[in-house]
């Protein structure tokens, strides 16, 4: 068939030319690349030259001159000391003492300390000592009431309060109407070297469920 080997070579030929000019699109484009490659390198190099020329004069600061960042450290805190402090307060207290052969034998039970005269626990009774500063014990449980109170005697000395009160509370609220803390007080103030005299309060000042306290003077 003469026809279809004349088409069979016209096809081949095509083939041939399209090969040829995909060969020569492709080089062309490398070389359009390299070309791109070369001009990016070449400017890379150039500005780097400015960089150096613009520098070249410049001198680092002296090390001496250089400030210090470094934030100061907080001081330590002496928290084995905190906790030392937090035992002596506790311990210092017993809940167990006899205190009633310390008390007056009165209705109201006061306690005045050996060298304190009748006079400052009449005129306590009478409220005519001023009331500094109070503290209300009420919803704590026993060690939290003895460390609270303990710390409250020794703030008050330090602000040289002479004249406290000590809320203990009537009992209203507690298993059998019993106040817990009323007989715990007393016996914590007594073996308080603070402590002076106390009483309980007048009705004005809280009646049955409080103590008025003389603390001795702060020391200069």
């Amino acid at each position: 068939m003469p026809g279809s080997r004349s088409m069979t070579r016209l096809g081949s030929l095509e083939d041939l030319a399209n090969f040829g000019k995909a060969l020569k699109d492709q080089r062309l484009e490398e070389e359009r690349q390299a070309r791109l490659r070369a001009e990016a390198e070449k400017k890379r190099l150039e500005e780097a030259q400015i960089f150096q020329r613009h520098v070249q004069d410049v001198k680092p600061l002296p090390q001496a001159n250089r400030a210090s960042l470094d934030s100061p450290k907080p001081p330590p805190i002496a928290r084995q000391r905190e906790l030392d402090d937090e035992r002596v307060l506790e311990e210092s207290i017993s809940d167990h003492m006899d205190v009633e052969r310390f008390l007056e034998t009165d209705d109201k039970l006061s306690y005045r300390r050996s060298g304190i005269g009748l006079d400052a626990l009449k005129r306590l009774r009478s409220g005519k000592w001023v009331i500094k500063s109070q503290i209300d014990l009420h919803g704590l449980r026993t060690d939290e009431a003895r460390t609270a109170v303990a710390e409250f005697l020794r703030d008050s000395v330090k602000q040289d309060h002479r004249c406290v009160r000590i809320i203990h509370g009537k009992g209203l609220g507690s298993v059998g109407k019993e106040p817990v803390l009323k007989d715990k007080v007393k016996r914590w103030l007594v073996q308080k070297d603070e402590v002076l005299a106390f009483c309980q309060a007048p009705p004005r000042d809280g009646g049955a469920g409080a103590l008025l306290v003389i603390l001795k003077a702060k020391s200069n």
